[in-house]
């Protein structure tokens, strides 16, 4: 157990164990050990953890037992970290992590084969395979390692956190193994180091360390909050890749800008984000309530809370605020399209959703650097912010090895963050602006619309004017309907001419006048003024004509 760990009246027992049954048992786990080589024995004993009180029951899904079923040796796998935490705290469990005493890029592949499973290497050099299983509709990660040490206390005493050095042995009685405390810790929700200088042997886990104690809802022990503060300057010694991934998880995660605030506070989000800081203190003119900083971080809780009323599964309870709730009964409709969108991979394992919250946070990232004072009225502008934000976000996403329509799709998201507010400000929305819309924004149209609900949010905070949420809300769902409802008719609508028809029908040269006609005459369609070839024919002609015409002018 960590030097640091207080103990109470209900730890655990600790057994030694051989193949000839229990050698030995102490209140530690040197004690028993200490007991096992008093009788002498000549098989090195097995130390593992037994809670006096009554443990929680595992819940495991079905996958679990399938694979330890298709084991030719069960006896030398055992279930550990992230897989046994998860099923102590009764949470739904699809990745299953096992430790093998052998090569588990072999037995991976041999699960696999068994159970007709997809079987990948991960790791060749550390005999890390993977098993991908489908039951009932579900898909289920099977990842088997090599034990990290000569057993398995040694491989869960090298473990980042105390609930993730846990394992269970896949042989009947299935016995929890904790050789580090991490069931106490459990149920204290604190995250806790299984040695003081675990984040220097690692500085990616004090990333990992935000990311879960936000996903558990768990605090940081004192000491490994500490110890996190410490470590942070080691950061740049790790690869861009690995906190590239551990950032865009908790990106992706739960309570982002709660992580984000803890990332800050223990001096971690300076290197990775070190443009954070210039927000800090960055005042701004009414409807804004926060400086740039605080707002920043309400629009990444409020795009949180909005995707939360807008998901497919919502707590009903969740919209009874007056702006949730009147985005959620407006757009509620869209909930199963938005959640797909959100869910959609841009690349290998990173979602649109954690692409969304990056640029969320970084969609004000240029207004230090283009803020003005008017003289006179003393009103603060940031006039260009958003096209100066989008390079810095393409610069960040670069940085961070995020792929090529990954970097593309951020800036199109930071660059274009005000255009709804624009289209806001005028009369009803067209379908031919809701062309130009999507037009302009691509595969990044729907990110901008729900990104724009929460900088509102964000900006009056408190101060929020129904009419205008109103306003912004009916315009970015009258976006949705084009998007999900109307995307042939508006979006995308089908060319009913092309290049060659203007070309060789009208008598046009090539160049750039053709695709310009193709393009107004498409903006047609979507606006439901063309609905034929010859209706698109006719219009194309009438622009052509209306160009000799100028030039008719220009001439005389």
């Amino acid at each position: 157990m960590p030097a640091n760990a207080r103990r109470s009246r209900n730890d655990p027992s600790w057994v030694a164990v051989t193949g000839a049954g229990v050698a030995g048992r102490g209140l530690t786990a040197d004690d028993a050990q200490a007991a096992a080589k008093l009788s002498r024995l000549k098989e090195p004993a097995q130390v593992i953890y037994l809670p006096t009180d009554q443990s929680p029951p595992l819940a495991l899904p079905p996958a679990f037992d399938r694979a330890r079923q298709a084991l030719p040796d069960p006896s030398r796998v055992w279930l550990v970290g992230g897989s046994v935490r998860d099923a102590l705290l009764r949470r739904d469990i699809h990745d299953l992590d096992f430790a093998v005493q052998g090569d588990g890029l072999a037995l991976a592949r041999q699960v696999a084969n068994k159970l007709g499973g997809a079987f990948f290497p991960l790791d060749a050099e550390r005999g890390t395979g993977r098993v991908v299983l489908n039951e009932d509709g579900e898909q289920f990660f099977l990842d088997f390692a090599g034990l990290r040490g000569d057993d398995i206390n040694a491989d869960l005493a090298g473990r980042d956190f105390t609930v993730n050095a846990l394992a269970v042995s896949l042989t009947p009685p299935e016995t929890l193994i904790d050789p580090m405390g991490g069931q106490t810790d459990l149920k204290a929700k604190v995250l806790r180091l299984c040695r003081p200088e675990g984040f220097t042997a690692d500085p990616v886990r004090t990333l990992r360390a935000v990311r879960l104690a936000a996903q558990l809802d768990f605090r940081l022990e004192r000491a490994t909050r500490e110890a996190a503060r410490q470590a942070a300057q080691l950061l740049p010694r790790v690869s861009a890749e690995r906190i590239r991934d551990e950032f865009m998880k908790m990106l992706g995660g739960r309570k982002p800008a709660a992580s984000l605030r803890a990332l800050d506070a223990l001096g971690l989000l300076q290197h990775i984000i070190p443009e954070t800081a210039t927000l800090k203190g960055v005042t701004q003119s009414a409807p804004h309530v926060y400086d740039v900083w605080d707002h920043t971080l309400a629009v990444v809780d409020r795009l949180d809370a909005l995707l939360f009323v807008l998901g497919r599964v919502h707590d009903v309870d969740a919209a009874s605020e007056y702006a949730l709730g009147y985005a959620a009964a407006r757009a509620g409709r869209y909930r199963h399209p938005i959640s797909d969108h959100i869910e959609q991979e841009v690349s290998a394992g990173r979602s649109v959703r954690s692409l969304l919250f990056f640029a969320a946070l970084l969609h004000d990232i240029a207004k230090p650097q283009t803020r003005t004072v008017e003289a006179g009225t003393g009103r603060i502008r940031f006039i260009g912010h958003e096209e100066a934000g989008a390079k810095v976000a393409k610069e960040k996403a670069v940085a961070l090895r995020l792929s090529g329509d990954e970097v593309e799709r951020m800036g199109a998201i930071v660059f274009h963050h005000m255009r709804p507010v624009w289209l806001s400000s005028g009369e009803a929305l067209t379908p031919r602006a809701a062309y130009r819309f999507f037009k302009a924004t691509g595969p990044a149209g729907v990110d901008v619309c729900l990104l724009t609900l929460a900088d509102l949010l964000g900006t009056r905070g408190p101060d929020l004017e129904r009419d205008e949420w109103a306003t912004r809300v009916n315009t970015v769902v009258t976006l949705l309907d084009a998007y999900f409802a109307q995307p042939e008719q508006v979006v995308r609508p089908t060319p009913l001419i092309n290049g060659n028809d203007v070309v060789e029908l009208l008598g046009v040269p090539q160049g750039k006048r053709v695709g310009e006609v193709l393009e107004a005459v498409l903006e047609a369609q979507a606006a439901g003024e063309v609905a034929s070839r010859d209706e698109a024919l006719a219009l194309a002609r009438k622009l052509l004509e209306k160009d000799d015409g100028r030039r008719t002018k220009d001439d005389r």
